[in-house]
């Protein structure tokens, strides 16, 4: 029962922020507040009460989630006027046409992507999971469409954030590469995370680095025998790291200019769906 309050009220304090957490992000908060051992062992059976209190009821269900697994369905509508009033929310205009910089966010992990989704859609900056090291057709792709945006006069700004261990750290050095290789010197790769300074300031778990990684001796040659994860750290850090590398490259007149005239759009494309009755009836 003391495992199971403390976990609601991590999943409070997080629901608070507009964040959920996998079961792994959980662990890592219990592992920093010295709720529980930095181990294996302690993480199955943190999963194991996990899942009792969610059979029992004491835990909610959508509480911890799974963002690698989700069912794909088609949205449906009670009728026209609602997919209008739909549209107008959703209705954007691209508001990097006009920006000097063209971003986009590459991650390690699958299981992340619920962490940096909302940000990315509030700054309106795609995002990708990379799913460790980037498949070659997938890069081949990328080059293909961040050099459309060097014809147009746009510099491609990638901020990739990975796991702190020997893998982790070099697939910044491969993406940089073989962007490079596909599309020459007009991409700058930006890591973002995590880094030195963020461990230091932060103070994540550490893991042992993995030894048979192929790149450990360099790794520990450089840092030590001591590796982090991405998931250790807070989502609302994650969140704060992307946005204010965002903005330091988003010039902000040009971008309230066009966010002005998206909403006008939107006002316009609303009065057709409250007016949805009235245009029906008049053809």
């Amino acid at each position: 029962m003391e495992l199971i309050n403390k976990a609601n009220a991590i999943i409070a304090e997080y629901a608070q922020q507009g964040f959920e957490l996998t079961l792994r992000q959980l662990y890592y908060q219990f592992v920093s507040r010295d709720f529980i051992p930095n181990n294996l062992r302690a993480y199955k059976n943190l999963g194991d009460v996990i899942n009792d209190a969610r059979l029992a009821g004491l835990v909610d269900w959508l509480a911890i989630v799974d963002r690698t697994r989700n069912l794909k369905d088609l949205a449906h509508w009670d009728d026209p006027a609602d997919i209008i009033s739909a549209c107008a929310k959703q209705f954007r205009l691209d508001k990097w046409d006009n920006q000097k910089c063209r971003v986009e966010v590459w991650i390690e992990k699958d299981a992340l992507v619920g962490v940096i989704e909302r940000v990315c859609q509030e700054l309106d900056v795609p995002f990708f999971s990379c799913r460790g090291y980037t498949s070659q057709s997938e890069m081949w792709v990328a080059a293909q469409r961040l050099a459309k945006h060097v014809e147009n006069g746009q510099k491609p700004y990638i901020i990739h954030l990975g796991d702190h261990d020997p893998s982790g750290k070099d697939m910044t050095r491969d993406i940089t590469d073989r962007l490079a290789e596909f599309s020459g010197d007009t991409v700058e790769v930006d890591r973002l995370a995590l880094n030195m300074n963020q461990i230091t300031q932060y103070n994540p778990p550490p893991n042992p680095a993995k030894m048979t990684d192929s790149r450990a001796e360099d790794y520990v040659a450089e840092f030590g025998n001591e590796s982090w994860e991405l998931d250790a750290l807070e989502p609302a850090v994650i969140a704060t790291l992307i946005r204010t590398a965002v903005e330091n490259v988003r010039d902000e007149e040009r971008w309230e200019d066009v966010c002005e005239k998206e909403k006008k759009h939107r006002d316009d494309i609303q009065r057709v769906s409250n007016r949805w009755e009235e245009i029906v009836d008049g053809s």
